[in-house]
């Protein structure tokens, strides 16, 4: 029995092994074989850095990466400016630290406006975030605003002060001017060839493009070559900024937070003695304060800027020093005076009293007005005289109008300030030169410095009435003025200001 049923499954075994094809038999039987699937390379896709926005700013890098909204440049020239700072980290680690002081500010007031905030790196390519730097144009401080722009754009230019130096007031003028100018033409890149050229320059350009039949970017204009590069320098430190760790670089740390306030200054108080009231060196404090033309505040309502953990021990220095009765007064040249006999009256030689006052001449005219020590050492002075840029100096570069003849006496601020140690004389303050261009009335809402500790921002206003400001003559290409800094970088001038 279990013999047959072996065989019965034997049987049966080989009729479905019969029935089965063979491997070669299935293969002929589905037809030729199928090749091989070529598989394209897959290329991952660029990293892409993002920003976690639901967190606070790592540092003002951080917050500045955030505000980025200006369309980016991609062209040779960029690349070649990068190249440029990147073969030169000490160098650009020293400016973007220098500037690190005003950063905050600066980000601050674009952010309130709605403005990219890249922008705030912009005077590292105007000035190297230097507020005493001084072109051929004429430019001068942070923003390199020009002696007409200035005044249209309300910044008081005297023997007292320049607030195109101010860090407070021209930032304030030159982010009117932008919003101005982008308003204007509806493009970043365009507006800031109108911020270096000259919007008139600029409109000209666009005129002969649409004449032209070509195109009206930025890129495709015929401009000097200073404007040319003016935009790849912007973007190639926005790049550098927005990936340090791509170029292997380490940005200065600058805290995300509130670095001065103003503290109300008291008339007749020099500046060495407000640093050291501070704890500050001197070169630090001047650096938050380059405003001043003269080595004392002269008037009511002028500010002194600090650190904000500096400001209640200034306040309380000033207050004492008021009580003391000591400072600075001024006295006005009284008809048959000498410098001799002024300086004797004051314990000063005559060279010191030149100094204090930046006089270039060797005598001075009746009416005259001068700084002068009301029992205070004039060493603090003498040490801010050789620091600041004197009337003196300006009158010669910088096309200030002194008042009077006879080698840069001053002419004392009308019914305010310093009371005059004379008074049988009574002295105007020097007008300003008379801007040719734009008219008075189309000038914007003056604009004051913050007065109060409490807070660093000063209040902003845009014209009334929006109308281009004067159209200077163009940069000549190529053309590189004097160096704008000590650390400037190989950049001509901005002349459009």
């Amino acid at each position: 029995m279990t013999r047959h049923l072996v065989a019965l499954l034997a049987g049966v075994l080989c009729v479905w092994v019969a029935g089965t094809p063979s491997a070669v038999q299935a293969q002929d039987a589905a037809g030729p074989a199928e090749q091989p699937v070529e598989v394209e390379e897959v290329i991952a896709p660029e990293r892409v850095l993002t920003l976690d926005l639901t967190r606070d700013a790592n540092d003002i890098w951080d917050r500045i990466r955030r505000g980025y909204g200006m369309p980016d440049l991609d062209s040779e020239r960029v690349a070649e400016q990068q190249a440029f700072y990147l073969n030169r980290p000490a160098f650009l680690k020293q400016v973007l630290a220098r500037g690190g002081r005003y950063l905050y500010y600066f980000v601050d007031e674009l952010e309130r406006r709605g403005m990219p905030t890249e922008l705030a790196l912009l005077p590292m390519v105007e000035s190297s975030f230097n507020p005493m730097a001084y072109s051929r144009s004429h430019a001068s401080g942070l923003w390199q605003f020009i002696p007409s722009t200035g005044k249209y754009f309300n910044l008081t230019q005297d023997s007292w002060v320049d607030e195109r130096r101010d860090v407070i007031a021209s930032t304030n003028a030159a982010l009117d001017y932008l919003q101005k100018i982008y308003e204007m033409h509806g493009d970043w890149h365009l507006a800031l060839a109108s911020y270096n050229w000259g919007e008139g320059a600029v409109q000209r350009a666009l005129k002969r493009n649409a004449d032209d039949g070509l195109p009206l970017e930025y890129s495709h204009l015929r401009m000097p070559e200073e404007t040319r590069n003016y935009v790849p320098k912007l973007q190639a430190i926005k790049n550098i900024i927005g990936e340090p760790e791509l170029f292997h670089l380490e940005l200065p740390y600058v805290a995300n937070e509130m670095h001065f306030v103003a503290v109300e200054a008291p008339v007749g108080v020099d500046l060495a003695t407000a640093a050291e009231l501070s704890d500050m060196p001197l070169d630090e404090f001047l650096a938050l304060n380059p405003g001043f033309n003269r080595p004392a505040t002269t008037m009511p309502g002028q500010t002194f800027i600090v650190p904000t953990d500096r400001a209640r021990k200034l306040r309380e220095g000033l207050d004492e020093l008021q009580r003391s009765g000591r400072g600075w007064t001024m006295h006005t040249v009284e008809r048959g005076e000498t410098l001799d006999k002024i300086a004797a009256r004051h314990d000063l030689s005559t060279a010191e009293l030149r100094q204090i006052n930046g006089l270039g001449g060797k005598t001075v005219s009746p009416g005259h007005v001068l700084l002068v020590p009301a029992g205070i050492d004039p060493e603090g002075a003498l040490a801010v005289s050789s620091l600041l840029p004197f009337a003196a100096a300006a009158s010669r570069q910088q096309g200030l109008k002194i008042g009077g003849t006879g080698g840069g006496g001053l002419k004392a601020p009308t019914g305010r300030g310093l009371q005059s140690a004379s008074t049988t004389s009574t002295a105007t303050k020097a007008a300003p030169s008379k801007k040719s261009g734009a008219k008075s009335s189309s000038k914007p809402a003056t604009k004051k410095s913050p007065t109060k500790a409490s807070s660093s921002k000063a209040a902003t206003s845009k014209p009334n009435t929006v109308k281009p400001g004067p159209t200077k003559p163009a940069a000549k290409p190529a053309q590189k003025p004097a160096a704008k800094s000590a650390t400037s970088t190989p950049q001509t001038g901005t002349p459009k200001r």
